[in-house]
Protein backbone atom coordinates (compact mmCIF):
# COMPACT_ATOMS: atom_id res chain seq x y z
CA UNK A 1 0.00 0.00 0.00
CA UNK A 2 2.88 2.31 0.84
CA UNK A 3 4.36 1.83 -2.64
CA UNK A 4 1.07 2.89 -4.19
CA UNK A 5 0.58 5.97 -2.05
CA UNK A 6 2.09 8.30 -4.65
CA UNK A 7 -0.41 6.96 -7.20
CA UNK A 8 -3.32 7.67 -4.86
CA UNK A 9 -2.01 11.21 -4.33
CA UNK A 10 -1.57 11.61 -8.08
CA UNK A 11 -5.15 10.49 -8.76
CA UNK A 12 -6.57 12.84 -6.13
CA UNK A 13 -4.61 15.83 -7.44
CA UNK A 14 -5.44 14.97 -11.06
CA UNK A 15 -9.14 14.89 -10.18
CA UNK A 16 -8.89 18.32 -8.55
CA UNK A 17 -7.18 19.69 -11.66
CA UNK A 18 -9.76 18.17 -14.03
CA UNK A 19 -12.57 19.62 -11.91
CA UNK A 20 -10.84 23.03 -12.00
CA UNK A 21 -10.41 23.23 -8.22
CA UNK A 22 -6.97 24.56 -9.10
CA UNK A 23 -7.08 26.69 -12.25
CA UNK A 24 -4.77 26.83 -15.25
CA UNK A 25 -1.74 29.03 -14.55
CA UNK A 26 -2.01 28.71 -10.76
CA UNK A 27 0.54 26.91 -8.62
CA UNK A 28 0.08 23.67 -6.75
CA UNK A 29 0.88 23.76 -3.04
CA UNK A 30 4.61 23.40 -2.36
CA UNK A 31 6.23 20.00 -1.82
CA UNK A 32 6.41 20.75 1.91
CA UNK A 33 2.73 21.71 2.07
CA UNK A 34 1.77 18.52 0.24
CA UNK A 35 3.95 16.45 2.59
CA UNK A 36 2.04 17.87 5.56
CA UNK A 37 -1.34 17.51 3.83
CA UNK A 38 -0.83 13.85 2.91
CA UNK A 39 1.34 12.85 5.89
CA UNK A 40 4.04 11.39 3.69
CA UNK A 41 7.63 11.80 2.57
CA UNK A 42 9.11 14.25 0.07
CA UNK A 43 10.05 11.30 -2.17
CA UNK A 44 6.41 10.16 -2.37
CA UNK A 45 5.22 13.69 -3.19
CA UNK A 46 7.87 14.06 -5.89
CA UNK A 47 6.79 10.77 -7.49
CA UNK A 48 3.19 12.01 -7.60
CA UNK A 49 4.25 15.38 -9.06
CA UNK A 50 6.44 13.69 -11.66
CA UNK A 51 3.46 11.61 -12.75
CA UNK A 52 1.33 14.76 -13.04
CA UNK A 53 4.05 16.34 -15.19
CA UNK A 54 4.38 13.26 -17.40
CA UNK A 55 0.65 13.32 -18.08
CA UNK A 56 0.54 17.00 -18.95
CA UNK A 57 -1.20 18.35 -15.85
CA UNK A 58 1.67 20.50 -14.55
CA UNK A 59 4.99 22.01 -15.56
CA UNK A 60 7.72 22.27 -12.96
CA UNK A 61 9.31 25.71 -13.22
CA UNK A 62 12.51 26.41 -11.33
CA UNK A 63 11.94 29.01 -8.65
CA UNK A 64 8.16 28.99 -9.14
CA UNK A 65 7.01 25.47 -8.27
CA UNK A 66 4.46 23.36 -10.15
CA UNK A 67 2.31 25.37 -12.58
CA UNK A 68 -1.06 23.98 -13.71
CA UNK A 69 -1.21 23.53 -17.51
CA UNK A 70 -4.08 23.78 -19.93
CA UNK A 71 -4.55 20.23 -21.20
CA UNK A 72 -6.76 21.36 -24.09
CA UNK A 73 -4.00 21.40 -26.68
CA UNK A 74 -4.06 21.99 -30.40
CA UNK A 75 -3.69 18.84 -32.48
CA UNK A 76 -0.89 19.73 -34.89
CA UNK A 77 -0.66 17.27 -37.81
CA UNK A 78 3.01 16.46 -38.41
CA UNK A 79 2.44 14.98 -41.85
CA UNK A 80 0.03 17.67 -43.04
CA UNK A 81 0.57 21.14 -44.51
CA UNK A 82 -1.78 23.35 -42.50
CA UNK A 83 -1.54 27.11 -42.21
CA UNK A 84 -1.91 28.77 -38.83
CA UNK A 85 -5.12 30.49 -39.97
CA UNK A 86 -6.60 27.14 -41.01
CA UNK A 87 -5.58 25.52 -37.71
CA UNK A 88 -7.03 28.32 -35.57
CA UNK A 89 -10.31 28.37 -37.50
CA UNK A 90 -10.64 24.61 -37.20
CA UNK A 91 -10.28 24.88 -33.41
CA UNK A 92 -12.76 27.78 -33.26
CA UNK A 93 -10.24 30.03 -31.52
CA UNK A 94 -9.72 33.77 -31.82
CA UNK A 95 -6.34 34.45 -33.39
CA UNK A 96 -3.99 37.32 -34.23
CA UNK A 97 -0.76 37.34 -36.25
CA UNK A 98 1.82 40.06 -35.57
CA UNK A 99 4.56 40.69 -38.14
CA UNK A 100 7.92 41.48 -36.52
CA UNK A 101 10.12 41.40 -39.64
CA UNK A 102 9.42 41.48 -43.37
CA UNK A 103 12.22 42.09 -45.85
CA UNK A 104 14.31 40.63 -48.66
CA UNK A 105 17.57 39.00 -47.55
CA UNK A 106 20.52 37.15 -48.99
CA UNK A 107 20.46 33.47 -48.01
CA UNK A 108 22.87 31.80 -45.66
CA UNK A 109 24.93 28.96 -47.09
CA UNK A 110 22.46 26.45 -45.63
CA UNK A 111 19.43 28.22 -47.11
CA UNK A 112 21.16 28.66 -50.46
CA UNK A 113 21.81 24.93 -50.58
CA UNK A 114 18.23 24.09 -49.53
CA UNK A 115 16.36 26.59 -51.69
CA UNK A 116 18.80 27.30 -54.49
CA UNK A 117 18.03 31.02 -54.53
CA UNK A 118 19.96 34.27 -54.14
CA UNK A 119 17.10 36.40 -52.84
CA UNK A 120 14.59 35.36 -50.19
CA UNK A 121 11.68 36.95 -48.42
CA UNK A 122 12.20 36.67 -44.67
CA UNK A 123 9.04 36.86 -42.56
CA UNK A 124 9.03 36.67 -38.76
CA UNK A 125 5.59 36.39 -37.15
CA UNK A 126 4.24 35.63 -33.69
CA UNK A 127 0.89 33.84 -33.49
CA UNK A 128 -1.55 34.70 -30.73
CA UNK A 129 -4.44 32.45 -29.73
CA UNK A 130 -6.98 33.51 -27.09
CA UNK A 131 -4.68 36.32 -25.99
CA UNK A 132 -1.46 34.31 -25.67
CA UNK A 133 1.50 34.31 -28.09
CA UNK A 134 2.18 30.59 -28.54
CA UNK A 135 3.94 30.22 -31.94
CA UNK A 136 6.93 32.06 -33.43
CA UNK A 137 7.34 31.48 -37.18
CA UNK A 138 10.34 32.42 -39.30
CA UNK A 139 9.69 31.82 -43.01
CA UNK A 140 11.92 32.16 -46.05
CA UNK A 141 10.35 32.22 -49.52
CA UNK A 142 12.10 32.22 -52.89
CA UNK A 143 11.57 35.70 -54.32
CA UNK A 144 11.37 34.37 -57.89
CA UNK A 145 8.28 32.34 -56.90
CA UNK A 146 6.85 34.99 -54.57
CA UNK A 147 7.50 38.44 -56.06
CA UNK A 148 5.76 40.40 -53.31
CA UNK A 149 4.64 39.89 -49.70
CA UNK A 150 3.00 42.78 -47.87
CA UNK A 151 2.46 43.12 -44.14
CA UNK A 152 -1.28 42.75 -44.71
CA UNK A 153 -0.75 39.46 -46.55
CA UNK A 154 1.58 38.22 -43.80
CA UNK A 155 -0.95 39.13 -41.11
CA UNK A 156 -3.70 37.14 -42.82
CA UNK A 157 -2.41 34.08 -44.68
CA UNK A 158 0.57 33.87 -47.01
CA UNK A 159 -0.63 30.47 -48.23
CA UNK A 160 -3.98 31.97 -49.29
CA UNK A 161 -2.05 34.57 -51.29
CA UNK A 162 0.24 31.96 -52.86
CA UNK A 163 -2.56 29.62 -53.87
CA UNK A 164 -5.42 32.00 -54.67
CA UNK A 165 -3.57 35.03 -56.05
CA UNK A 166 -0.34 33.59 -57.47
CA UNK A 167 -1.75 30.20 -58.47
CA UNK A 168 1.07 28.21 -56.87
CA UNK A 169 0.41 24.54 -56.12
CA UNK A 170 1.96 23.66 -52.74
CA UNK A 171 2.57 19.94 -52.60
CA UNK A 172 4.67 18.45 -49.79
CA UNK A 173 7.24 19.18 -47.09
CA UNK A 174 10.21 17.52 -45.44
CA UNK A 175 9.87 18.06 -41.69
CA UNK A 176 12.03 17.72 -38.60
CA UNK A 177 10.60 18.03 -35.07
CA UNK A 178 12.83 18.68 -32.04
CA UNK A 179 12.59 20.09 -28.53
CA UNK A 180 15.05 22.93 -27.92
CA UNK A 181 15.89 25.36 -25.15
CA UNK A 182 14.10 28.66 -25.61
CA UNK A 183 16.34 31.33 -27.14
CA UNK A 184 16.28 35.09 -26.43
CA UNK A 185 13.85 35.78 -29.30
CA UNK A 186 11.46 33.10 -28.00
CA UNK A 187 11.53 34.74 -24.58
CA UNK A 188 10.93 38.17 -26.12
CA UNK A 189 8.13 37.32 -28.55
CA UNK A 190 6.35 34.35 -26.92
CA UNK A 191 4.37 34.15 -23.69
CA UNK A 192 6.40 31.26 -22.26
CA UNK A 193 5.07 31.64 -18.70
CA UNK A 194 8.30 30.29 -17.24
CA UNK A 195 8.69 27.36 -19.65
CA UNK A 196 12.31 26.74 -20.60
CA UNK A 197 11.88 24.78 -23.85
CA UNK A 198 9.92 24.97 -27.09
CA UNK A 199 8.94 22.45 -29.77
CA UNK A 200 10.63 23.34 -33.07
CA UNK A 201 9.26 22.21 -36.43
CA UNK A 202 11.60 22.81 -39.37
CA UNK A 203 10.04 22.39 -42.83
CA UNK A 204 11.35 22.50 -46.37
CA UNK A 205 8.24 22.97 -48.53
CA UNK A 206 8.00 21.97 -52.20
CA UNK A 207 5.71 22.87 -55.09
CA UNK A 208 4.00 20.18 -57.15
CA UNK A 209 6.97 20.05 -59.56
CA UNK A 210 9.07 18.97 -56.52
CA UNK A 211 11.04 22.24 -56.45
CA UNK A 212 11.69 23.65 -52.96
CA UNK A 213 10.42 27.20 -52.49
CA UNK A 214 9.97 27.76 -48.71
CA UNK A 215 11.90 27.05 -45.53
CA UNK A 216 10.15 27.48 -42.18
CA UNK A 217 11.24 27.26 -38.56
CA UNK A 218 8.14 27.21 -36.36
CA UNK A 219 8.68 27.40 -32.61
CA UNK A 220 5.74 26.27 -30.45
CA UNK A 221 5.00 26.65 -26.75
CA UNK A 222 5.23 23.03 -25.68
CA UNK A 223 2.25 23.02 -23.32
CA UNK A 224 -0.16 24.17 -26.06
CA UNK A 225 0.33 21.55 -28.77
CA UNK A 226 0.02 17.84 -29.28
CA UNK A 227 1.81 16.63 -32.39
CA UNK A 228 -0.13 13.88 -34.08
CA UNK A 229 0.28 11.59 -37.07
CA UNK A 230 -1.18 8.45 -38.63
CA UNK A 231 1.05 5.43 -39.14
CA UNK A 232 0.46 2.20 -41.00
CA UNK A 233 2.64 -0.90 -40.69
CA UNK A 234 4.03 -1.82 -44.10
CA UNK A 235 4.01 -5.52 -45.07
Amino acid sequence: MKNNKFQAIYQELAKKLEEKEIRVGEKLPSEHELMVQYHTSRETIRKALNLLAQNGYIQKVRGKGSIVLDRARFDFPISGLVSFKELAKKMGKSWVTKVHELNVVKPSDVLRESLGAEELWKVVRSRQVDGERIILDTDYFQKRHVPLITEEIAEQSIYEHLENELGLSISFADKEVTVEEANPLDRELLDLNGLSHVVVVKSLVHLDDASPFQYTESRHRLDKFRFVDFARRMK
